[in-house]
């Protein structure tokens, strides 16, 4: 189990004094890749293979979301793989207890052919990484609902300073394209207290992204988020806040 501990910045804070979700998927991201070049399986290991590591999913609990926390301790755990996933656990701790536990699944994608990489023979068999046994206490995936009707949607243009270092949109922007088109009044009073997330398909720079919101009732929310140009899928979100 790797840990950093973590000073939240105002930035990173929304006007209430709460984390904001991009700045908690920049943590997560961060940390795996730190985690990874520690144990050996990292971007400098991996792009010399024209390989990257792209995320697929999280799942994500929280039995308090962070707010006014100013320190934070976020520990990853790499779980271990089989022949095209690997899985990746967080918790995220305050000085009393575990605010969150997040559970997340990632794959190897070969930059050429966009096809998915066997991880065992891409990693040699020699890494940090073992593979992966399942415990009793692991968070379950939830099967995420698309939205049937569309209550609200706003349209995005991709940013130079959206992308990353693979020349695609960094996960955290969207998370900030999901959630932007919910009402001011709605992310005043609510928190995440469970999130769904999976991404379908990657974007690029000078493209659009519509995002789409159904509301199930005034505690769930279902998310997609589309390639304006394509109408692709780009990424499928359910939040449930308190």
């Amino acid at each position: 189990m790797y840990e950093e501990k973590v000073n939240i910045k105002y930035s990173e804070m929304d006007y209430k004094l709460a984390l904001k979700p991009s700045a908690l998927l920049n943590f997560l991201q961060d940390m795996a890749s730190q985690n990874a070049e520690n144990l050996g399986f990292g971007y400098s290991y991996i792009i010399k293979k024209n390989l990257a590591w792209f995320l697929l999913k999280y799942h994500m609990e929280f039995d308090e979301y962070p707010l006014g926390e100013y320190n934070l301790t976020i520990k990853t755990e790499p779980r271990g793989y089989n022949k095209i996933f690997a899985f990746r656990d967080f918790e995220i701790h305050n000085s009393k207890k575990c605010l969150a536990r997040i559970a997340s699944t990632w794959s190897l994608v070969d930059l050429t052919s966009g096809k998915l990489a066997n991880i065992g023979e891409a990693l040699e068999n020699n890494s940090g990484m073992p593979p992966f046994q399942k415990r009793a206490n692991d968070l379950e995936y939830k099967k995420i609902k698309m939205p049937e009707k569309i209550d609200i949607e706003k349209i995005f243009e991709i940013r130079y300073d959206d992308i990353d270092v693979n020349r695609h949109v960094n996960n955290a922007n969207y998370i900030i394209w999901a959630f932007e088109p919910l009402s001011f009044n709605f992310r005043s009073e609510r928190h995440l207290k469970e999130l769904d997330m999976t991404f379908k398909k990657e974007i690029k720079y000078g493209s659009r992204v519509i995002s789409q919101i159904e509301f199930e009732n005034d505690t769930f929310t279902k998310h997609l988020l589309k390639n304006a140009e394509t109408g692709e899928d780009l990424c499928l979100i359910n939040a449930e806040w308190k």
